[in-house]
């Protein structure tokens, strides 16, 4: 079973930054391209960033570009999301994703890891 250890997530006040790290365990973590989705009280979930197995091609939502960098450690098994300026609309429940296919949405998602709360206050 693919497995994710998350960590990172927390309460920020707004124009602060954090960094979300997902190190997973029980798959062979470079065949998937990996991603993370967030999502708010009362809202579906939504992409945020994807990153391709290899670690050539990243992909970010509109709403989070220029703002947040993914990148994984494929040595480490591990991806991470460094967020910065953040704002109340930020705040969600984060959940990196591992996908075969792709890891851009939600219905190419193979493995999904345990959601980490962020809290941006104003």
């Amino acid at each position: 079973r693919f497995s994710c250890r998350r960590s990172g997530g927390g309460l920020v006040q707004a124009g602060g930054s954090l960094r979300l790290s997902c190190a997973a365990s029980g798959r062979t973590f470079s065949y998937y391209d990996m991603g993370w989705f967030r999502q708010a009280p009362g809202k579906e979930r939504e992409f945020v960033a994807a990153i391709t197995r290899g670690g050539g091609s990243t992909y970010y939502a509109d709403s989070v570009k220029g703002r947040f960098t993914i990148s994984r450690d494929n040595g480490k098994n591990t991806v991470y999301l460094q967020m910065s300026s953040l704002n109340s609309e930020d705040t969600a429940v984060y959940y990196c994703a591992a996908g075969w296919k792709s890891a851009t949405v939600t219905g190419d998602i193979n493995f999904w890891g345990k959601g980490t709360q962020v809290t941006v206050s104003s």
